[in-house]
């Protein structure tokens, strides 16, 4: 059976004729989770109104958990810093210093309402973006965000290096990734990530594998795999989708 996940049609998220360039916005300085949240929902406000030109903004969080829809209070295991509840999709995470957040905030209805396949997008973006420092990103169906094999810890280990949590409204996109760069990863083991507590999965980095890549490296690669993944080619027509649609519940 073909993975439509794996098998994804890159002209499905072609920027709308007429819709113009995506801004793209990079934060300096660590930005506060609520001022995030509620620049986010405005920026949704007026794409939606057609108000306002799509969005991809770069950032880092200060030491903070969130917790999506899916997440379960036992999973916080340590408060050492403050959680957030939140209303994207998925379970509880972790975002700091030297981790690569980036929030999209695309016009779907435009482009293609289509949430299974707009997150699959998603995917192929952070593995395009990890190929291009010689990290193979993996994605798994019974788990969500990208994986990288660690063969070197044992048979059939593997751990998450990017996470992914997306809301809609009104066919709008916010929330969206996190690219471990060089968090401090032991502030991973005060939560249950992503809901997975079997000792096999952990959380990687691109310093943790090795590779010793600047913030900037990696905002340089996000850039171009986004554009071969969501970049400015001619739209398709309504209903023909490289995945099966479903309602939006994120």
């Amino acid at each position: 059976m073909v993975n439509d996940r794996q098998s994804l049609d890159l002209t499905t998220f072609a920027g709308p004729a007429g819709g113009g360039a995506v801004e793209w916005r990079i934060s300096e300085t660590q930005v506060p989770y609520p001022e995030a949240v509620a620049s986010m929902e405005a920026r949704v406000a007026d794409i939606a109104a057609h108000q306002a030109p799509e969005l991809v903004w770069l950032l880092e969080h200060p030491p903070l958990y969130t917790s999506g829809t899916s997440g379960k209070a036992g999973d916080l295991l340590d408060p050492r810093f403050p959680m957030f509840t939140t209303g994207r999709g998925g379970q509880l995470t972790y975002h700091g210093p030297g981790q690569r957040v980036a929030y999209v905030m695309l016009d779907l209805k435009r482009r293609q309402p289509d949430v299974r396949a707009y997150v699959a997008g998603l995917e192929e973006w952070i593995i395009r973006t990890l190929s291009g420092f010689n990290v193979r990103g993996e994605r798994r169906e019974d788990r969500v965000g990208v994986w990288v094999s660690r063969p070197d810890k044992g048979p059939g280990f593997e751990d998450k290096i990017a996470a992914i949590g997306v809301r809609l409204r009104r066919w709008v996109s916010f929330h969206g990734i996190a690219i471990n760069v060089e968090p401090d990863l032991s502030h991973f083991d005060a939560i249950v990530p992503c809901g997975v507590a079997d000792p096999r999965f952990g959380v990687t980095s691109l310093v943790d594998l090795g590779h010793l890549v600047a913030m900037v490296d990696v905002d340089i690669a996000l850039r171009q795999a986004f554009d071969e993944v969501f970049g400015s080619v001619e739209a398709r027509p309504p209903g023909r989708s490289s995945a099966r649609a479903i309602t939006p519940s994120l």
